[in-house]
């Protein structure tokens, strides 16, 4: 089974684009390093079961 010409010509087309934008990347694509990897809830819930744990031991 052979490919058609136009399907190949238009997979051509889209790698040779892809080819003249390497390098330049957009910034808002790039990550901030501001943002947590866990949420404000799920950290305070931590801190609260450690605390928690260390002021009331189990006997």
């Amino acid at each position: 089974m052979t490919t058609s010409k136009r399907l190949s010509e238009k997979k051509v087309a889209k790698f040779q684009k892809n080819i003249t934008k390497r390098g330049s990347v957009p910034e808002t694509s790039t990550k901030k390093g501001n943002d947590y990897p866990v949420g404000p809830i799920l950290l305070g819930f931590f801190v609260f079961v450690v605390i928690g744990s260390s002021l009331f031991p189990d006997n």
